[in-house]
């Protein structure tokens, strides 16, 4: 009888934990904010015509994260993961000073 109930115990854990992550899995990326602190300290815009263009003298109009080497969301996508900022999804019409062009 003990090694049923220590079966069922392992077996129930197991379960439990499968549920668990299977939610996390499912479960939306985070979007990045304008006030995240990585977001702050790179000029990060979720759309790149309000880019303070005295600040940040690096962008050039036209630039975005979309055309983005760094930008991981498939074409169209209207956000998509960056890694910059820890994989949290940016904008595609957004902009950071990080912005390389893909090639």
């Amino acid at each position: 009888m003990k090694s049923s109930r220590r079966t069922f115990l392992v077996s129930s854990l197991g379960l439990a934990s499968s549920v668990a992550l299977s939610r996390q899995a499912f479960a939306a990326p985070a979007k990045v904010s304008e006030s995240d602190p990585t977001a702050v300290s790179l000029g990060y815009k979720h759309d790149a015509t309000l880019v303070d263009k005295t600040k940040q003298t690096r962008y050039v109009p036209g630039e975005e994260c979309s055309n983005c080497q760094l930008f991981q969301g498939k074409p169209g996508d209207a956000f998509g993961p960056c890694p910059i900022f820890g994989g949290k999804e940016v904008s595609s019409k957004g902009w950071c000073s990080a912005y390389t062009k893909k090639a």
